[in-house]
């Protein structure tokens, strides 16, 4: 308790250089809640909304169907497993969808690109992106809807409005080529170009028939989690039940493997970042903390010379990092907590900078920059910074135990 109390008033001898040095923490404490804030926000922004494209959090699909897509590899008795998945507490929506590659032609033009078949009564605009993107017309409204909905640039190539006809061309279930007509009911804009002019949505019960699949199969079932974080666990788990062991079961990272790897890249940019601050933090504490040790050698050489062991000297140089990284911690949390609030509620607007339309890996972003943190990230921040301060103050600390009390007292 002594030592405690010493090292405290030790700590406020120079009040000027400790404040500048525990703001130093403080300002580390709000780059890193900026920095690690932002990527917690943004990565489950872009996570999501991938997930809502199409293919959810988890897929649940054929074997072998994600590396090699096609209408012959089918998921048998959906509606079962939809509901076994239902149950799982992760869970937040489960959606049968059936997806493949199509012509699509108009009076005028065709155009090649992808079909998503859905359930209307399954879709909702928390887990379709296109939903929340629609322009103009309508969804579909039933799974035998003769209605289609396509990307505003798609339509344009094809020179369709809405109410116009449009034949889509694919392959059945035993690779026979089969065509159908459509009338365009709705338009969705996202922003993303290969979207946008690639993208159509059709009925699921529709598209069932033409490609002759029964009313429980469909190309895969696209699992949405209340959670992001939980994909990696919950497919592990499904992976292991014996319901599952004849399917493919991924999550995002396997299926976008184009935004999982964006993502990791800017991870490592934000890494790198951090840790020059963290270097910045480290040389300002040692500075400070080493001044402090050369400034009191007579006072170190005299408490030797009177008894304190050079262990005692150590954890008194110690216990001033371990004060200093408490107030520094504790003034960053003091000025972190209102820029905090304002970004989490408000943030900023950069859509000069960016665009109406921001993608980020073929995701379609909002262009207001925001932060918000897991726990984890919370105790990962304040316990990393206060590890820093301390090992920082490991060397002084050091110094100060190997000072010989003998060149202490020739300095007086």
């Amino acid at each position: 308790m002594k030592l405690n109390l010493l090292a405290w008033r030790n700590l406020w001898r120079h009040k000027r250089r400790t404040l500048i040095t525990a703001s130093s923490i403080a300002f580390g404490v709000l780059l890193s809640v900026t920095f690690t804030g932002a990527g917690d926000y943004f990565y489950t922004r872009m996570i999501d909304a991938g997930a809502k494209m199409g293919m959810g959090h988890i897929t649940v699909a054929a074997r072998d169907y994600n590396r090699a897509p096609s209408s012959q590899k089918r998921l048998q008795s959906a509606n079962q497993h939809q509901a076994t998945l239902r149950e799982l507490p992760e869970v937040s929506s489960v959606i049968a969808r059936i997806q493949g590659q199509a012509m699509f032609a108009s009076a005028r033009k065709s155009v090649g690109g992808t079909f998503i078949a859905i359930d209307p009564a399954q879709e909702t605009a928390s887990n379709n992106l296109f939903i929340q993107c629609l322009v103009e017309g309508k969804m579909l409204e039933t799974v035998s809807d003769k209605g289609i909905v396509m990307g505003v640039d798609l339509a344009r190539k094809l020179q369709l409005s809405l109410g116009k006809k449009v034949v889509y061309t694919t392959t059945d279930v035993n690779g026979d080529i089969v065509s159908a007509i459509a009338r365009v009911s709705g338009l969705f804009r996202t922003g993303v170009s290969e979207v946008d002019g690639g993208l159509a949505l059709l009925p699921l019960q529709s598209v069932q028939t033409v490609l002759g699949y029964e009313s429980d199969e469909v190309s895969f079932i696209a699992v949405n989690l209340h959670d992001q974080r939980a994909s990696h666990v919950l497919r592990d788990s499904l992976q292991q039940q014996a319901a599952f062991q004849d399917m493919e079961v991924l999550n995002w990272q396997q299926t976008q493997p184009d935004l999982a790897g964006m993502i990791a890249v800017d991870k490592s940019a934000n890494k790198i970042s951090q840790l020059l601050i963290a270097l910045l933090i480290s040389a300002g504490i040692i500075n400070t903390m080493l001044m402090s040790v050369l400034e009191r050698i007579r006072e170190f050489g005299v408490m030797m010379a009177l008894g304190m062991s050079p262990r005692h000297l150590f954890g008194l140089v110690m216990l001033e990092s371990f004060w200093l990284a408490v107030t520094g911690l504790i003034i960053g949390i003091i000025i972190t907590i209102p820029w905090y609030l304002y970004m989490f509620e408000t943030g900023l607007d950069l859509t000069s900078a960016y665009g109406d339309d921001f993608s980020f890996g073929g995701v379609l972003l909002d262009t207001v920059f925001k932060i918000r943190l897991f726990k984890e990230s919370v105790v990962g921040i304040l316990i990393g910074l206060f590890s820093l301060a301390l090992i920082a103050g490991a060397y002084p600390a050091w110094r100060a135990s190997r000072i010989p009390p003998v060149e202490g007292l020739k300095a007086l």
